[in-house]
């Protein structure tokens, strides 16, 4: 009978650990500097909007955009934590004596992924923190809000890891997180909801991948989702799977890691 795989669990720990330490040396920009921004964001739009916008399927316009921002901050520092993670023992060189040490690309990818998603997650549940200092909040389905916020974390990890490994200099490290996920949040629903659309351009945000999530996401809060959460949660395990396969195609091909 053939044995089952072992995992070097003193090396999945020593790299996640390493990841976790860097994270913890620069609180102010992983941690802090997230945190201010959303709550900028928080102030902002409930202040301005939700003076003249009271409700939105009968959830306060404050409470109704503490989801959308949680998977604002979450989609971006899960990538661009990931991202970082990995490229930066590219440009160093040392990528090679990890690759060259008795750890499988499985084990890379799990404390790479893992020590990312823990931040992401980390962040998350702190600003959700600060929201409920500035409005009245309920979790309706607390167990699927942990499902979507770790899901949503490691398929972002697993795309940020895409990215470090592809990204040939920092500025193609910035590129997707800055100039594609950022404005596909904003698109969708972020700060409404796609109902309150045209027909023809509520038809056309469907097409954004964002909008499954984040109504997944606010609908385990509150009740109310721009999609049925059936097709929220199916649409964040294909992407799972896709971004579990596009970092097994690159192991396997050893894609920008053996040149």
């Amino acid at each position: 009978m053939s044995q089952p795989p072992r995992f070097n669990v003193h090396a999945i720990r020593a790299i996640y650990r390493f990841e976790m330490a860097r994270t913890f040396r620069t609180v102010w920009q992983s941690i802090v500097s997230p945190v201010i921004s959303t709550s900028l964001y928080f102030i902002v739009f409930g202040s301005a909007i939700g003076s003249r916008m009271t409700e939105i399927d009968g959830v306060p316009y404050g409470a109704f955009i503490v989801p959308g921002l949680i998977m604002l901050s979450l989609f971006t520092q899960s990538t661009m934590n990931a991202s970082f993670g990995i490229y930066f023992p590219k440009f160093t060189g040392t990528i090679y004596e990890l690759l060259s040490a008795p750890v499988s690309f499985i084990e890379i990818v799990i404390a790479y992924v893992g020590a990312a998603a823990t931040k992401s997650i980390l962040l998350g549940l702190i600003i959700l923190a600060t929201a409920a200092m500035f409005v009245p909040l309920q979790i309706l389905h607390p167990v699927w809000m942990i499902t979507f916020l770790v899901m949503t974390a490691l398929t972002f990890s697993l795309l940020g890891f895409i990215i470090g490994i592809w990204a040939n200099g920092f500025e193609q490290l910035q590129f997707i997180p800055m100039l594609v996920i950022t404005p596909l949040t904003f698109l969708g629903g972020t700060f409404y909801s796609i109902n309150m659309l045209p027909p023809l351009w509520q038809k056309i945000a469907l097409f954004n991948p964002v909008v499954y999530l984040i109504s997944g996401f606010r609908w385990s809060f509150y009740g109310t989702a721009d999609v049925d959460v059936g097709i929220s949660l199916a649409a964040i395990l294909v992407f799972f799977s896709v971004c579990l396969a596009g970092v097994g195609w690159i192991f396997k091909t050893g894609y920008r890691l053996k040149n």
